[in-house]
């Protein structure tokens, strides 16, 4: 619906901007799509009505202005505000927690009504009440990539005489499962000739998480459940071996990568942790093509775009990464 196929201008609306959201809007303005990025207000503890009316009132006054070709849900808490307007195309990106956590049920009552719906895995696209697309977000092959593990643990202090094993969220977080994972890295320990060491890392710069994968010897996730987890993506594009239970798309992320292996038990994630810290090895991850480049994440969500009448550039477009997974 673009009036003249050069540019297309999006309404995004936002929880938080997480670092894979600023890098989606990043790589969609490469094509031509100008973004205006409108946030539901943070608050010091959980957001209440009060920060819910603030975001409303400012969709509603830039849509107000009449400029906007499409407007584009991102976590279905968003969608309603998105809805309450009938001018516009809407799509909306589901990132997980909006269909399993919580408040799926605000997902679950507004997701039919939507235009186009984006979901990270084959396993949200059965649990929403919609057709979706399946379009995982997109790894930075330039900022993830592997570099010499004494280089990385020299960067972020880790010492170069024990194993490490990564834990790239908050220990906080119920839904992760951090006691069990500490659990996890304990028995495998006494099965290694060498000190270990779980490593959560968080609310750390998005552009530094690329060392503390490379200084890392494992990646252990224990999640009671995940739509499409971004980390498990950016340890493949670094060739870090990943131990995981079986949540999301995790087992396809993992299909056929080297010393990588998807658990149901607490036996078999110290048996497989155990055997990669053992063993001292990368995996294959970054060459298996299960990992999706940030270009071709472009081109899936123009194409999303242009499924509901919006017509998009061509510029920057079909200029696909080196990696194109599912």
């Amino acid at each position: 619906m673009s009036s003249d196929g050069e540019t297309v201008d999006v309404l995004q609306l936002v929880t938080t901007p997480r670092p894979f959201f600023r890098q989606q809007v990043a790589v969609l303005e490469r094509s031509g799509v100008s973004s205006t990025v409108v946030r539901v207000p943070p608050a010091d503890e959980r957001r209440s009505g009060h920060e819910y009316a603030v975001f409303y009132g400012r969709v509603l006054s830039k849509l107000a202005t009449g400029k906007y070709d499409l407007v584009h849900a991102n976590f279905g808490l968003t969608l309603p505000f998105a809805l309450a307007q009938p001018v516009r195309p809407v799509v909306v990106s589901l990132w997980g927690t909006d269909v399993f956590g919580e408040y799926g049920w605000v997902t679950d009552r507004s997701v039919r009504w939507a235009d186009a719906v984006i979901v990270m895995s084959d396993e949200m696209g059965d649990a929403v009440d919609a057709e979706a697309t399946v379009i995982p977000h997109g790894v930075d092959f330039d900022l993830f990539e592997p570099i010499p593990q004494a280089e990385a643990r020299r960067e972020v202090g880790w010492s170069a005489d024990s194993k490490h094993v990564l834990f790239p969220y908050d220990p906080d977080r119920e839904v992760k499962d951090f006691p069990r994972a500490e659990r996890i890295v304990d028995e495998a320990a006494e099965r290694v000739d060498e000190d270990v060491t779980i490593r959560p890392v968080y609310d750390v710069p998005h552009e530094r998480i690329p060392l503390y994968v490379n200084a890392a010897d494992a990646f252990l996730m224990t999640s009671k459940w995940e739509g499409s987890p971004n980390a498990v993506r950016e340890a493949l594009a670094c060739n870090l071996p990943v131990v995981s239970t079986d949540v999301g798309d995790v087992a396809e992320r993992l299909d056929g990568v080297s010393r990588s292996r998807v658990c149901e038990s607490d036996r078999e994630l110290v048996n497989a942790l155990a055997s990669v810290l053992e063993a001292g090895e990368r995996s294959d991850g970054r060459e298996s093509g299960n990992v999706t480049s940030l270009a071709d994440m472009r081109e899936r969500i123009l194409d999303v775009y242009e499924s509901v009448g919006v017509q998009c550039p061509d510029t920057g477009r079909n200029e696909r990464g080196p990696r194109a997974g599912n």
